[in-house]
């Protein structure tokens, strides 16, 4: 069975960031995917990286799944191992994710597990079997003006900056902004967004 990832980081259970993951995450069992769902606050997901986790690791010996790290990021990183999908859920905090997803980044997407860089060429190689990652994000500020004005750093992050360590997967993105104000249409319409992006091939 295909094997998908969803990883939400925003402290409010009832959050709509929360609402856009559980749409793709529904999604994706409709489609036969076996998902499992993280909520980083709920699991109490400690974002600060060990000095032994930071070290690199082959992934010929597996240790770079479990080296220095805690049991919840070993699991984490295993399941991203395992998967084919990639949804993160998240809100645009200052053009960036919260610490908490920052931390999960630091501590899961980490040499030997996720990449490994050619010593000399500094060009990495993706360890993944993972065919999409899917990034639905929330904020208040209008698209035109995250673009125009701010430059989209979230765009930036994770299309550019980790979607270039995940060798051939295909980066998706959803900005639902402004929730601030939406209409129950809108929001509908974002839902559906999300759902599709994650079950469309």
């Amino acid at each position: 069975m295909t094997q998908s990832m969803v990883v939400v980081a925003n402290p409010r259970p009832n959050s709509f960031v929360r609402a856009l993951a559980e749409e793709a995450a529904a999604g994706l069992t409709e489609a036969g995917h076996e998902v499992v769902l993280h909520d980083l606050y709920a699991e109490g997901f400690r974002p600060v990286l060990e000095s032994e986790e930071g070290r690199t690791t082959r992934r010929a010996d597996e240790s770079a799944l479990t080296v220095g790290a805690d049991p919840l990021v070993h699991r984490h990183r295993r399941e991203l191992s395992a998967a084919h999908t990639l949804v993160v859920a998240h809100p645009n905090w200052w053009g960036k994710p919260p610490a908490i997803m920052a931390g999960w980044m630091d501590r899961v997407l980490v040499p030997g597990v996720v990449y490994e860089l050619d010593a000399a060429e500094g060009e990495p190689t993706c360890l993944l079997d993972l065919r999409r990652l899917i990034v639905l994000n929330t904020g208040d500020t209008p698209a035109e003006r995250e673009t125009g004005v701010f430059g989209d750093p979230l765009s930036l992050i994770w299309e550019r900056c980790v979607g270039a360590y995940l060798g051939g997967a295909e980066v998706r993105r959803l900005l639902a902004s402004p929730v601030a104000g939406s209409t129950p249409e809108q929001r509908r319409a974002w839902l559906a967004r999300a759902r599709k992006l994650a079950t469309t091939a």
